[in-house]
């Protein structure tokens, strides 16, 4: 397993660095306080390249492996002040874009990719219910088939991007009776009849990735929009969790990074009883820990994305999202101590990376989820098993599994 990275990867990275910093984030201030992400930034992410970032060349992608992919967004994160901005363009392509390349058929690959990768399109992945957030088993949206159509019902919530988005990958049941292993996975336009977004959340951080409440009612979709086969959404699910949470935080690691390298200028210029903060040990300290969780962050962010490339379970995925958005939280708290009082206000950006550094730990699966999924995957719990579907297999024999 060799991480280090290679020249290529290293211009790439300061190349969106360069772009993160000298053409994201403009007005910032504003659009916090109006919920609004900048279509411009959005675009001039798309003619960098960025949502071509893993898309196989094939469909006009610059087709790169998942570490170079993490080395490139964590130089725009390192550019980029707009923290929203970047979970709406991790979302984009690792929960839009990566479960169409893997399991979409040609016609929507090329219906969708070169759209989505050009900024014509923005993409949304819609499971979560007011009753189905980290347990999935649980979600409502009903999808019934009708000749070459599926009449898809039920609503979906605090979905990122929705109130931008154009097109949505949308999961649903065929048959609550078969739990999660019902579970399908649909290809939906926005503009298609029976589809209502509504935009009515306000949140604590990451404001400029907007959320939103997708409502389906009798929304008929053909069977040419069904992403994978019926009943595979589970599979579509799991993979595309895998890559969000190896790397949608990627950008958050050169955040990190920028706010360390802010708290050690401040502590070497700014002077307290006769000389420079940096000089006493709980500061100095303090700045040693942020940059030594940094580099685990970084290090398991980089192993989890080896471990797509190699492919089979593990656990680095989940490890990753943990320890990098705790990470975060506890550098953000650390730094606005550093910086004091100045910290509290808004002429920096460690407020803003704190509250943005909360909403880390809920998407993509809470902290403990992450835990609870990592000790699945060590042996150390056993999954919860539903009722087995009536008439299906007895009593004694489930009891007996």
């Amino acid at each position: 397993m060799n991480l280090d990275a290679t020249d290529e990867q290293r211009a790439l990275a300061e190349e969106l660095r360069a772009l993160g910093a000298g053409e994201l984030g403009r007005d910032l201030e504003r659009r916090e306080r109006t919920q609004t992400l900048q279509p411009g930034d959005w675009q001039r992410c798309a003619d960098a390249g960025v949502f071509a970032l893993p898309v196989p060349a094939a469909y006009g992608g610059r087709g790169l492996d998942p570490l170079s992919c993490a080395l490139a967004l964590e130089g725009l994160g390192r550019g980029c002040r707009d923290n929203g901005l970047m979970i709406s363009v991790g979302a984009h392509i690792w929960a839009m874009e990566l479960p169409l390349i893997e399991f979409g058929t040609e016609e929507q690959k090329q219906h969708y990719l070169p759209a989505l990768m050009d900024g014509r399109m923005v993409g949304a992945h819609a499971i979560t219910e007011a009753q189905a957030g980290s347990d999935a088993l649980s979600l409502t949206t009903r999808a019934r088939r009708e000749g070459d159509h599926y009449v898809l019902d039920g609503t979906k919530r605090f979905i990122t991007n929705a109130p931008i988005a154009d097109v949505f990958i949308v999961y649903a049941t065929v048959n609550p009776e078969l739990g999660f292993t019902g579970v399908t996975a649909f290809l939906v336009d926005r503009d298609q009849d029976g589809v209502t977004v509504e935009s009515s959340f306000e949140k604590t951080g990451l404001r400029t990735a907007p959320w939103g409440e997708i409502t389906l009612r009798d929304c008929r979709v053909p069977v040419t929009r069904r992403l994978g086969a019926e009943k595979q959404g589970s599979r579509i699910l799991a993979t595309a969790m895998a890559w969000e949470r190896s790397l949608i935080l990627a950008p958050l690691l050169g955040t990190m990074q920028r706010q360390i390298d802010e708290c050690v200028a401040y502590a070497r210029s700014r002077e307290q009883f006769g000389t420079n903060i940096g000089r006493f040990q709980s500061v100095a300290h303090s700045i040693v820990d942020m940059q030594i969780r940094l580099e685990a962050a970084r290090l398991l962010t980089h192993r989890a994305a080896w471990d797509l490339i190699k492919g089979g379970p593990s656990v680095f995925p989940e490890a990753a999202q943990l320890e990098t958005s705790e990470a975060a939280v506890r550098t953000f708290l650390d730094a606005l101590q550093v910086f004091g009082g100045l910290g509290y206000t808004t002429a920096t950006d460690t407020e803003r990376n704190l509250r943005d550094a909360l909403g880390t730990r809920i998407s993509s699966g809470t902290s403990d989820m992450q835990r609870k999924v990592i000790a699945e995957k060590l042996g150390i719990t056993v999954k919860a098993r539903r009722p087995a579907p009536r008439g299906e297999g007895d009593a004694s024999r489930a009891d007996a599994r």
